[in-house]
């Protein structure tokens, strides 16, 4: 069990790193990766939404992300545009996210059909957290009244498939991270077998 207490915690700090180191810079940059609030909030629901304390993991998460964004706007130069009535409604995307890597959690296994479950799942979470972040945006952020729906929608269509490869590449590496985990946990227990 502590083994597992050892895990949560490096699996917390890292998704907590790789949220503040990246949180600044949507698209990326030749000296910034894009951001990776999408994949820490559903790797977060899969690796840690059925630990004991996950739901205070994903209220940690939600705080941490609305404060970088108050540091980046605040103190950064970062521009505030995006902070609305609708930035409330992040929280249910990333909520969102969260759930449906918990959900994903306990069918999730490093086989083929797991792993290609895994990629639909994460497809299906960005592509709804998108959709909620997106159309609360229309619809509160008080910017695009003499806009039409179907004008809108072309307009952040562009941005779509980036939000969610980009997420979807962020958790690949975290797979592929957990696979030389499982191997290198592996070879020591076989090790400590034959001690």
């Amino acid at each position: 069990m502590k083994i597992l207490q050892n895990t949560t915690t490096w699996i917390v700090a890292t998704l907590i790193l790789l949220m503040a180191a990246t949180r600044y810079n949507h698209f990326g940059s030749s000296l910034a990766l894009p951001d990776a609030s999408y994949a820490v909030f559903f790797l977060g629901g899969l690796y840690l939404g059925r630990v004991r304390g996950g739901w205070s993991i994903l209220a940690l998460f939600l705080l941490e992300a609305a404060l970088v964004d108050y540091y980046a706007i605040n103190y950064q130069g970062v521009s505030g545009w995006c902070v609305t009535e609708a930035y409330a409604f992040l929280m249910a995307a990333y909520a969102g996210l969260w759930s449906i890597g918990r959900w994903y959690a306990p069918r999730f296994d490093m086989t083929g059909k797991g792993l290609f479950g895994l990629f639909a799942t994460a497809v299906a979470a960005g592509s709804l957290a998108f959709v909620i972040a997106n159309v609360s945006f229309y619809l509160l952020a008080g910017y695009f009244g003499s806009m039409s729906v179907a004008e809108y929608i072309a307009r952040v269509a562009g941005y779509y498939g980036s939000y969610v490869a980009v997420a979807v590449i962020y958790i690949g590496c975290a797979v592929i991270v957990h696979m030389g985990y499982t191997i290198l946990a592996s070879k020591s227990a076989r090790n400590t077998k034959a001690v």
